[in-house]
């Protein structure tokens, strides 16, 4: 791929290939933009077909994580990594030592935190390297596994879009189809099993959906047929790349709403969505829960000032589908519009007073 091409048709910072023959490691960390403060963006690790696919995967989750950072007000940049290999059976201390070298000598530039194929465990080993790592063990004074937070924000953003599709953001007696059964949706179930849903769920993995079964007395089905349930939300909450040309025909749901980084396989099928009168939450603006939680650790980290500002992601939510229907544009564009506005004016702002500070050395 032309790498300098791709960084700078979206405007990357920096991109950084990060290699350690002894261990195995082979990382890729993107850098898209710290206009608002240093890239903070998890790790995620994952048996990419391709190099190229890997870079990818990471710049667009980086980008991803400029704009999730910047709508939810934090005061972050945004950056992600992916190691290439198996999280089942490539993972060891030293491949995770070596990568948090890596991290150290970014200077603070980026901070990591847990992601796909990545646990609170291998967060702590990186942290015997570096301090810019957060999603460490409580035991460290740290918030831990970022999941649960992940979930409650997923389902307060997913009450807002309900009230913007249904009139009510009550989720009781409604289907919710959940695709993916991982950490951060099992708990999204536990939520919308407690208000009164219907779940049907589908995961690769049995042993998951058996859980989820067992435990909130989920309908199953397998992973083909999840889209073409009858249900009123269609909660992706797996890999990303679901809503495209193959899906969208049999997407039954009124509201799309999960946990998953970037849901839609292009832009466009974001319009798609709009013009089919389905209400999307953006999941950058909706799975924005988790690192909220570990920002918090950055002023010390308080639990329950957390999840306030967490359930701000319902007001979130119903913002952008605001302006997506004043504005009759798509909801995923309503929210970029959000997080560039943000990023804009602070660049004028800092433009403004260094131009305001050569003037006035120009006159001394």
């Amino acid at each position: 791929m032309e790498l300098f091409a791709a960084m700078g048709q979206h405007d990357y910072e920096q991109v950084l290939f990060c290699q350690d023959k002894a261990s195995g490691l082979k990382a890729i960390i993107a850098i898209h933009d710290t206009t608002l403060g240093p890239a903070l963006g998890g790790t995620r690790m994952w048996t990419y077909a391709t190099e190229e696919a890997a870079v990818t995967d990471a710049l667009r989750l980086a980008k991803g994580m400029t704009y999730k950072n910047a709508v939810a007000g934090l005061n972050l940049g945004g950056g992600k990594t992916v190691i290439i290999g198996d999280p089942k059976k490539d993972k060891n201390e030293a491949m995770f030592r070596a990568f948090g070298r890596y991290i150290q000598g970014l200077n603070g530039r980026y901070i990591t935190a847990e992601d796909v194929g990545t646990t609170e465990e291998d967060m702590d080993i990186i942290h015997q390297e570096t301090d810019y790592v957060t999603g460490i063990s409580a035991t460290y004074g740290s918030s831990g596994n970022p999941s649960p937070a992940t979930a409650f924000g997923v389902y307060q953003g997913m009450k807002a879009a309900a009230k913007a599709a249904f009139g009510s953001d009550s989720l009781s007696g409604r289907t919710v189809a959940v695709q993916g059964v991982g950490n951060v949706s099992f708990t999204l179930c536990k939520y919308l099993h407690e208000e009164g849903a219907r779940l049907i769920v589908t995961d690769i993995h049995k042993e998951a959906v058996a859980r989820a079964v067992e435990a909130y007395g989920a309908a199953a089905v397998n992973p083909d047929e999840i889209m073409k349930t009858d249900c009123d939300i269609y909660a992706p909450c797996a890999l990303g790349g679901t809503i495209n040309d193959e899906t969208l025909p049999h997407l039954r749901a009124k509201v799309v709403a999960g946990a998953a980084n970037n849901q839609l396989a292009e832009p466009r099928h974001g319009t798609a969505l709009h013009e089919m009168g389905i209400v999307y939450a953006p999941d950058y603006v909706i799975n924005a829960g988790g690192v909220i939680n570990i920002a918090d650790e950055l002023n010390g980290y308080n639990k329950e000032r957390a999840f306030k500002q967490i359930a701000k992601i319902y007001d979130s939510i119903t913002r952008v589908l605001e302006i997506s229907s004043l504005n009759g544009i798509p909801a995923y564009a309503a929210a970029d519009q959000l997080a560039e506005e943000r990023i804009a004016l602070l660049r004028r702002s800092r433009s403004t007073f260094l131009q305001n500070g050569q003037h006035a050395l120009s006159r001394r």
